[in-house]
């Protein structure tokens, strides 16, 4: 499964890849997380609930981050499980640019599941991926848009 986007954040690049890089707003962001700590600069744990279709289930991950081109651009791959429900990981590239007071963000990501989620079929899969996904950035955009005013 493959997804990209681009979305466009009314606050700097400097400001942007900050908050990616914390933990509280990722948290805050993520459909269904439940915990989320930083054990380095270039790893997380996460715990997540999320129900796709049917299925609900609790997954816990990692998640490892590859920021060598930052703020620019940086990628991050990432595995989860989910017990009798499955499993997922993937990863995602992401590319920030500067375009006057706001920031463009754009990433294309891939994932692969496995267990009982792909037994739901691949458009279910794909449909809730991308409300996931949506959901998270307009969460994350609408987090930096309160720190901007504030």
């Amino acid at each position: 499964m493959e997804l990209s986007d681009e979305i466009i954040i009314n606050a700097p690049k400097e400001q942007v890849y900050a908050a990616l890089n914390d933990p509280e707003v990722l948290q805050r962001c993520i459909p269904g997380c439940e915990e989320l700590i930083k054990h380095s600069d270039s790893e997380l744990e996460a715990k997540v609930v999320l129900k796709i279709g049917p299925v609900k289930a609790r997954f816990s991950g990692d998640v490892q981050l590859d920021t060598a081109g930052a703020p620019d651009a940086f990628s991050l791959t990432g595995q989860g499980n989910g017990g009798a429900a499955g499993h997922a990981k993937g990863g995602a590239d992401v590319t920030l640019t500067a375009d006057g007071d706001t920031t463009i963000l754009r990433y294309e990501a891939k994932a692969a599941i496995g267990g009982k989620l792909a037994q739901l079929g691949s458009r279910l899969i794909q449909s809730t991926a991308k409300k996931l996904a949506s959901k998270f950035f307009k969460s994350f955009a609408d987090v930096l848009n309160e720190e901007t005013v504030a």
